[in-house]
């Protein structure tokens, strides 16, 4: 009897699900998003009865349709929003279960990408690499391979691979020994870990402590090569052979390049993961399409050299903080509840060393745990768990007929995949859900530099139909359309401690032109003829996905609207107009009640996220900065490539191993500036606000018309519009980097003048 309830037990496990979907009871959450929305509707209707009564005659009639439009697009954008975030869910995952069901865990392919030695140091790069090779896989650590992506063709690059492996033959062990949960060197040896840090179980013993100072001695050993090798030439850092490799390069005009750093020979179960280095051809003639470039090299390349049927990828910083990432990942993929609809797996991005309140808002906490349910997550850029026949362009499984996704090698074109007939082969293979290759990695390497030159994609559907799709600077987000738009669904990932950290960019410039990126690639998705619209009425993106979609496409888009609303007030004050119900009017309690339960249901959501009050503001303050800079700069560029004027370009965000302990604890967070043309808006609408109070403060408004002056509903708003510039307040008196350049100050002002004149004057102004 108690064999058999034993044997029933254990039949249960097997039978018991990988992960869950629970649903999160947000009932109140929807009361006040509809809350919302039926307060600007009212706004709406109130505009639309009371036009002529409030709006006086001719240009204040249009102020008063001017602020109408703009709380119309306000109203279209929250009905997106609440669709966004009618349902929130969360996904548990059960990766004993895992082990216990699975003999044999499937192969895995880890994609890192980096582009520049200098804005991404190559410390950076080697510790999300030894995070990589030291992830938790029980007995098939053999069946892992790392493939690091150099597009710069970068010899100190390869230098430091070199080494790093060398470490890793110490340092994944003593993880694995002592089951250390920290497996980023930088981040286990930090000033501010414990010292030594304990074993598994709490063990301080005098041997661990041997271990780890030998191991962190290492460690500095290996930091101390990679920075001295940063002085010197190529030729004394890598030896004849590599260097042949790399002598003469130019980082745009050279063959692929394609070396095994590491082996893991004799398959052995417990041994070191594969580590290939990979520097695509370029060429000068031929577009290289950024990131999506390299990371379909990457493809194409591990086709041919291991073919895992699930791929990792993640950008070079972000290294791997939870070492059974890759376990709760395949919960999510293997579940034969998700094996036919599951396309992907996405963790959110998150970072180390992260300033107090998040002054420049990069975590994205709330928006990324908005957009979890309907067909899942967009594809990140990072941190995403893909199956290979999905980036291949195979459509979810038939139920009903298998056989309709298993595509013969017959049905492949030459066309589509490339030439290549090893990797054509091993591609039916990966459509068919089978793994792994023929032959060995060094016999390997003549397909592999095949598929790694540069003209290899040239008549083939790679980055359209296959692969990472091409044509936008946010080629995630992109490639992630394109999957959900053929049926698949996606997954979400997060986990305690986080799967993956980076560092976020620190400072106004780094912050501002990496949203800018974001918004312009965004939008040229919006304008492109795969946007979700099309995806929706010809593909199988569902109308809700659609609708997220679009909410998260529109950011350049909102910038207008938000520009001219946040202009209104100071027009009004300078035109003694207004655009605001007066406040002994009932009607003033309609945009009053909207703007203050907006800002404690946001305030809410960031205590939701365990998130400060500052936090919040700081969010607040950035996500209008955003928009007034970065959004704005993102429009402008897209019109000029739509125009055919000009192409937009993919900018690497710089990146920082730690935050600097040389700063004063009074500066860490505080806003920088440079000459770049990105703060011109923000400064010249700063400036404007700041003459509009002025001109109140001196009393040289103009007589109102009527009883239609500005009243204080529009001297409030300047001054949140103030509130909200502060850092660019700030700037105008400080100095050095955290000062506004006198250039920048100059053109704002001269905007700003226009501005105020183009008000004053009834011949030109908007005042009659």
């Amino acid at each position: 009897m108690g064999d058999f309830n034993s044997s029933s037990m254990e039949d249960d496990d097997m039978a018991a699900p990988l992960f869950e979907r629970q649903l999160r009871k947000n009932y109140v959450q929807r009361a006040v998003d509809i809350t919302i929305l039926l307060l600007m509707i009212s706004l709406l209707s109130y505009r639309l009865v009371s036009i002529r009564s409030h709006g006086g005659d001719g240009w204040e009639v249009k102020t008063w349709q001017v602020a109408m439009g703009c709380e119309a697009w306000f109203t279209f954008v929250w009905v997106l929003v609440v669709s966004t975030k009618w349902n929130l869910l969360r996904y548990l995952t059960f990766p004993q279960r895992l082990l216990q069901r699975k003999r044999e865990l499937p192969a895995l392919d880890m994609f890192v990408t980096t582009a520049d030695p200098e804005l991404e140091p190559p410390i950076i790069m080697v510790n999300t690499v030894l995070s990589l090779m030291a992830v938790d896989y029980p007995g098939t650590a053999h069946k892992l391979a790392v493939y690091v992506s150099d597009d710069a063709c970068s010899p100190l690059t390869f230098f430091a691979l070199s080494e790093a492996a060398k470490f890793a033959q110490l340092w994944v062990p003593f993880c694995r020994k002592h089951n250390i949960q920290v497996r980023a060197p930088f981040r286990y040896f930090s000033p501010t870990a414990e010292r030594p840090p304990s074993a598994s179980g709490g063990s301080k013993s005098p041997e661990f402590q041997q271990e780890w100072k030998h191991i962190k001695n290492e460690y500095e050993s290996l930091n101390w090569k990679i920075e001295d090798a940063r002085k010197k030439p190529v030729s004394s850092i890598l030896s004849a052979g590599e260097f042949a490799a790399f002598a003469n390069m130019d980082r745009g005009n050279h063959p692929p390049i394609v070396k095994i750093i590491w082996e893991n020979k004799e398959t052995e179960p417990d041994g070191l993961p594969h580590l290939i280095y990979i520097s695509r051809e370029k060429r000068p003639k031929h577009h290289h399409h950024y990131k999506a470039g390299a990371m379909n090299a990457l493809i194409r390349v591990s086709g041919v050299m291991t073919n895992a049927p699930f791929m990792l990828n993640v950008d070079c910083d972000m290294y791997t903080h939870n070492p059974q990432i890759v376990l709760h990942a395949l919960c999510l993929l293997l579940d034969p509840r998700s094996q036919n609809d599951t396309g992907y797996v996405q963790c959110p991005q998150q970072f180390y060393d992260g300033l107090k309140d998040d002054p420049f808002g990069n975590q994205l906490v709330v928006l990324q745990e908005g957009i979890v349910s309907i067909q899942g997550p967009f594809y990140g850029g990072t941190g995403c768990f893909h199956r290979r026949r999905v980036i291949y362009g195979a459509l979810p499984k038939n139920v009903d007929s298998k056989k309709k996704n298993a595509r013969s090698m017959d049905e492949i074109s030459l066309s589509e995949f490339g030439s290549s007939e090893q990797f054509l082969k091993l591609v039916t293979r990966a459509l068919k859900d089978e793994s792994g290759t023929e032959k060995d990695l060094p016999s390997s390497l003549e397909a592999a530099l095949h598929v790694a030159s540069s003209g290899y994609e040239y008549g083939t559907s790679w980055g359209k139909k296959i692969g990472l799709t091409y044509g936008s600077t946010t080629e995630d987000i992109f490639t992630g359309m394109k999957i959900q738009s053929k049926g698949w669904r996606s997954a979400y990932c997060s986990l305690d401690p986080p799967a993956f950290l980076g560092c976020a960019p620190t400072g106004g410039p780094a912050s501002l032109n990496q949203m800018k990126r974001w918004s312009t690639g965004l939008l040229e998705i919006l304008v492109s003829k795969s946007n979700p619209i099309r995806a929706t009425l010809l593909g199988r993106l569902q109308f809700r996905q659609c609708l997220t979609y679009i909410w998260v496409l529109i950011w350049n888009i909102r910038s207008i609207p938000e520009l001219i609303y946040a202009l209104l007030p100071a027009y009004c004050i300078i035109t003694n107009s207004h655009f605001l119900p007066k406040v002994h009017e009932r009607a003033i309690m309609i945009p009053a009640s909207v703007f203050a339960i907006y800002n404690i249901y946001t305030l809410l959501e960031h205590f939701r996220c365990s998130l400060s009050a500052r936090a919040w503001w700081n969010y607040q303050q950035m996500a209008r900065i955003n928009s007034a800079c970065a959004w704005l700069f993102g429009v402008l560029t897209v019109l000029l490539k739509v125009l055919g004027i000009s192409d937009t370009v993919f900018e690497i965000t710089k990146k920082e191993q730690s935050t600097s302990n040389d700063q004063p604890d009074a500066d860490l967070g505080r806003f920088t500036f440079d000459e770049s043309p990105i703060f011109v808006p923000g400064t010249t609408l700063l400036l404007v606000q700041l003459a509009a109070l002025a001109m109140l403060m001196l009393g040289i408004q103009p007589a109102p018309g009527g009883a239609n002056g500005s009243g204080l509903a529009e001297v409030a708003c300047s001054l949140l519009v103030v509130l909200y510039f502060w850092p660019f307040l700030r700037g105008l008196l400080g100095k050095g980097k955290y000062g506004i350049p006198l250039k920048t100050i100059y053109k704002s002002a001269a905007l700003s003048t226009v501005f105020v004149l183009f008000c004053r004057f009834p011949s030109v102004g908007l005042h009659r």
